[in-house]
Parts: structure tokens; C-alpha cells; sequence
């Protein structure tokens, strides 16, 4: 069996028909959904890009993986999901983003070449390449952002868009009345479409590519297909464009009481540029119309996978995996971006098809349980026929689930968020170590923790699923702090870096030393069996010294 772990960045979780979207219809997610289960608690380990993601990747805790902000390098030697694969006999590769920055560093203290395959997968998050495109060519007076060759840009150029940079005054920019390149970077610009050919544009680019990877690649193989959209720049090529209007754009869920005596984390964030932006109505109504546009667009794209897959006879030996990295505020809870635990950040799309007979009984299904993006990397190991390597994955195989069986499972779930590299945290006068917020939610209360001695926030889902009264504020709910407190406790006691030795290692090493006569801390010899002691016992072979 194959895998296609398709990854959209920063989409919402209820950005989908299937998901109860009252306006965007996604018949192929939902056609996924129908084949498999739609998992309807699904949380990211943390609401940034590149932390996320290499949860997703090591199927570890952030606090474990270490890698907590974007552009903060995965240290060598960290398991990844192709390690985990390729020890199970199934590839990995990569088509799209990883958001991934190398250990540099740790590569020359070891003398990694990266030319070298191990030191090309060190450097690439495990994956080996089949086309990687971080998706983000912000150009400026320094130069460019992301300083390696974009294979999307010189796609365009080889297609002959004329410019040094097509991704940024062609792919994400449309025309404005004057004839001047009006910028996807400005929110104005959003419902203007990108001056690109639709084919040409970042996603069925990306399609294309995955399409050419599964007529090459020989199986079993584990692609990960890495989407940017709908990540911004909010803007789209025609048609998707104005597909969406004024009418499609939801009230704001946001509350003046959210304001009164908020958090200071909360306060801080709901001042930065990005949340006045979508504190504002103007903003909203040409943003989510676009940001609607790139979905539908992302759903077509899935359809001629689907298609593909259908067509060569495929479909019936992939597993298909949808899902995000985080999710997007739009203006909900006076945010933009995304950052804290609101559901809207957080909670993320999972749905998981497998093909095999044992899932035919969860077929259209939904599963409530509290699902982490950690799962992942044990569901693909235990699927290509491995065992998880339990000491070092830190999520739980979600196969059971997909069959419609009911194991035991965990009582909440955990994402973490650094802040350190924020102006908040400049601005927070806290040092970088307390710049962090942890989330632990049980299915109905949602806590969030801060570093820096301030108080934590709390939310009742089951009374308030709009998430508008932080019950932290009063002494009324204690007991349930103290309860998710202590939880949190338990989990930050995890064994988490001992991944050298599993369990199972650890019981086989007891007992043998004894056997290979490390006999400490005996009185006579008694206290073990006489084979343990037989090479200690008996004449001496010389007499050295007299008594």
C-alpha cells in the first residue's frame, strides 16, 4: 500500500462542506470523507508553521523536537517520519513545503556532507526530494526571504512570465485599474485575481508535479504532497476569484466581553498588526472571499488526484490523509493569523481514508476522539507493516480508530506555542525561556498555560463553544485548573528523550550482567544460582600469597 499525505497550510478546520461550511461546497474532501473517517477533534502540536510541521514530521511533542519557531533547525539525528518509513520498507518524499530549516551546525560538528544521502535527508527533514517549495518568495531591499532556488519561479520563468520574481508580481499579485501590479501582500488587493493563468498558478502547479511523482515513483512509497494555500498572500486566479461575496462572509465570532480584563498574552496579540487588520470589516469582506476562492481551488486540484488515482487503478492501494498544519482567525476573537488556542487556530481538518477491507466498517464515518498530528507518523508506520518505535513516537496509531474500533485513548490533548521571537514576547519583558504558552484540553475545558507567572485562561466548551468567557478570570472554577493542571504536570513528566533504548530493550537488558558475572553486593554466593557463580568458585588456579 502507498500513502498520500496531503498537507494544506493554515486551513480552518470547518472551512469544508463536510465540516458544516454554509456556503463552500469541497465535494472531493468531502468524497475523502465518505471513503474513510473524518476526525473531528484533530489539534496541531503548535499553531506555527515550522513547529507544527515537525511535529507532524518526528511525531513528537514540541518540547521534544526542540524545533518551537519557524526558521529554528531540527536538530541531527532527530527520528523523522522517513526514517521511521524507510526502516518499515516504504520511501518517503516530498512534493511541496516543509517549512524545515537544517541543522547546519550539527551537520559540520559531525562532518555531514549534505550532498551525502544521509546528509541530504538531515538536511531535508528526513524526506528525500522529489520537488521542495517552501511557497514563500518575499523579495526586498535585503534580498530574498527564503535564500534557496524556488522551483516554482523558474517554472513561471521557463513558461515566460517575464520577471525575476513571477511568484511575487505574477502568481501573488493582480493588475490594478492604473496597470500596476496590485500586491496579494496588501489585503486591499484581495479580491482582484492573480495575473497568472489559472493551470500556472502555485496549486494545480503542485498537482501537477505529485501527478508526475505517482506515474514514476515505484511503491511502496509514503509522498508527502505539501500545499501552500490558502496560506497568504489572500489572492486567487480566475475564476476562483469572485466566486465568493459579501454574502459568504460569516459575522465575526468575536465578543466585547473577550476584551474586558483579557489575558495579557491574549491583550498583547489582539493589538499587533495582523489582528487590527481583521478587527476591521473591510478587511474581512475581501479577504474571505479569496481565502474561499483558494480553498475551492485546493479542492478542485484534490479532485484530479482523486481522478488520477481512479484512472490508473491506485485508488484501491492508497491511503489518503488530509489535513493542516493550523488553522486561520479571519477576525474571529479580534485575531488575525492565528498563534493562540482558539479553536479556530488549533483544531485542524484530519480526514484519513484507507483502502484496506479492515476499515470498511467506519467507512463515512466521523471519530470524536482527541486526535494530535503526532498520530500520524505511527498510523503510517503500523500501515506499511512496522512496529512503532514507541520510546521515540510520542502519538498513538490512529488504525484502531479507522476500523471502528473503540481502544482506550488519551484523556486530552497538548499544543504548545512559543512566543519568544515575537514583538509580543519583545514587548512582554519576559525573558526568551518564558515566552511559551501550553494548551491542555479534555474534550470540554480548554486551559491554556503562560510561562512568566501569569494567570491561565479557561474555557467550557460544552457551555460556551464560542470560546468568549475566559472563566480564569474569577476564582468560581479552581478545581477544574487544579485538575488540568495536574494533568499537564503528568504529561510534562513524560519520557521523552530517552530514545535510544525502548521498553522492550530495557526488559531484555535485566538480569543480564548477572549472567555475565557482575555478581555485586553479595554475602556468600547464596544469594544467586550456583551457574552464575561457577567461574568464581573452585581451587585457584596459584597460590600468590600466604594467609
Amino acid at each position: 500500500m502507498n500513502i498520500l499525505f496531503i498537507m494544506y497550510d493554515q486551513l480552518r478546520f470547518d472551512y469544508l462542506s463536510c465540516a458544516g461550511h454554509p456556503h463552500l461546497e469541497t465535494p472531493h474532501f468531502d468524497r475523502v470523507a465518505n471513503m474513510g473517517v473524518r476526525f473531528t477533534r484533530a489539534y496541531a502540536q503548535s499553531t506555527i508553521c515550522g513547529a507544527s510541521r515537525m511535529s507532524f514530521y518526528t511525531g513528537r511533542y514540541v518540547s521534544s523536537h526542540g524545533a518551537a519557531w519557524n526558521g529554528f533547525p531540527l536538530r541531527v539525528g532527530e527520528w523523522t517520519m522517513g526514517d521511521h518509513l524507510r526502516k518499515a520498507g516504504m520511501e518517503c518524499w516530498l512534493i511541496g513545503k516543509t517549512h524545515m530549516k537544517a541543522d547546519a551546525e550539527g551537520m559540520a560538528r559531525l562532518g555531514l556532507s549534505p550532498d551525502s544521502e544521509i546528509g541530504a535527508r538531515q538536511a531535508e527533514c528526513g524526506f528525500d526530494i522529489w520537488i521542495r517549495d517552501d511557497g514563500l518568495w518575499g523579495q526586498g531591499p535585503d534580498g530574498f526571504y527564503d535564500e534557496r532556488r524556488s522551483p516554482y519561479n523558474e517554472y513561471l520563468k521557463e513558461k515566460g512570465y517575464p520577471s525575476e520574481n513571477p511568484w511575487a508580481q505574477f502568481a501573488n499579485a493582480g493588475v490594478d485599474e492604473h496597470g500596476d501590479i496590485a500586491s496579494g501582500w496588501m489585503f486591499g488587493n484581495a479580491d482582484k485575481p492573480a495575473n497568472i493563468l489559472e493551470e500556472d498558478s502555485e496549486t494545480p502547479w503542485l498537482t501537477s508535479r505529485t501527478i508526475d511523482f505517482m506515474n514514476e515513483a515505484k511503491g511502496p512509497w509514503c509522498a508527502h504532497v505539501s500545499y501552500i494555500k490558502p496560506h497568504w498572500p489572500y489572492i486567487v486566479p480566475a475564476p476562483y476569484h469572485n466566486m465568493f461575496g459579501l454574502n459568504h462572509v460569516p459575522a465575526a465570532t468575536r465578543h466585547e466581553k473577550e476584551r474586558d480584563n483579557a489575558h495579557p498574552v491574549f491583550d498583547a496579540y489582539m493589538g499587533n498588526k495582523i489582528a487590527t487588520a481583521f478587527q476591521r470589516d473591510d478587511v474581512r469582506e475581501k479577504v474571505i472571499p479569496a481565502y474561499m476562492g483558494l480553498i475551492k481551488q485546493c479542492d478542485d486540484q484534490l479532485g484530479r488526484l482523486l481522478d488520477h488515482l481512479e484512472a490508473t487503478d491506485a485508488l484501491k492501494d492508497t491511503m489518503i490523509v488530509l489535513t493542516s498544519d493550523h488553522g486561520d482567525y479571519l477576525g474571529d476573537h479580534w485575531l488575525g493569523e492565528k498563534d493562540l488556542f482558539h479553536d479556530q487556530s488549533v483544531r485542524i481538518p484530519m480526514i484519513v481514508y484507507d483502502p484496506r477491507p479492515q476499515a470498511d466498517a467506519a467507512r463515512g464515518t466521523t471519530c470524536d476522539a482527541l486526535v494530535e498530528a503526532i498520530d500520524l507518523v505511527p498510523t503510517f508506520v503500523e500501515a506499511a507493516g512496522g512496529e512503532p518505535a514507541n520510546h521515540i513516537l510520542e502519538g498513538r496509531s490512529l488504525l484502531p480508530l479507522l476500523r471502528g474500533e473503540t481502544p482506550e485513548w488519551r484523556q486530552y490533548a497538548i499544543s504548545e506555542f512559543d512566543y519568544s521571537p515575537t514583538p509580543m514576547g519583545k514587548n512582554s519583558g519576559l525573558p526568551p525561556k518564558d515566552c511559551r504558552l501550553f494548551m491542555i484540553f479534555d474534550g470540554r475545558y480548554k486551559l491554556m498555560h503562560a510561562e512568566g507567572g501569569m494567570r491561565p485562561m479557561l474555557f467550557d466548551l460544552d457551555a460556551d463553544p464560542q470560546e468568549f468567557d475566559d472563566l480564569a478570570k474569577c476564582d468560581a472554577h479552581q478545581e477544574v485548573i487544579d485538575r488540568l493542571y495536574a494533568a499537564l504536570a503528568e504529561w510534562g513528566r513524560r519520557s521523552a528523550q530517552r530514545v535510544t533504548k525502548s521498553d522492550a530493550d530495557i526488559e531484555a537488558m535485566r538480569g543480564r550482567s548477572l549472567r555475565k558475572g557482575i555478581l555485586p553486593f553479595m554475602v556468600d554466593g547464596s544469594e544467586v544460582p550456583e551457574e552464575l557463580t561457577a567461574a568464581y568458585r573452585g581451587p585457584a588456579p596459584k597460590r600468590y600469597v600466604d594467609e
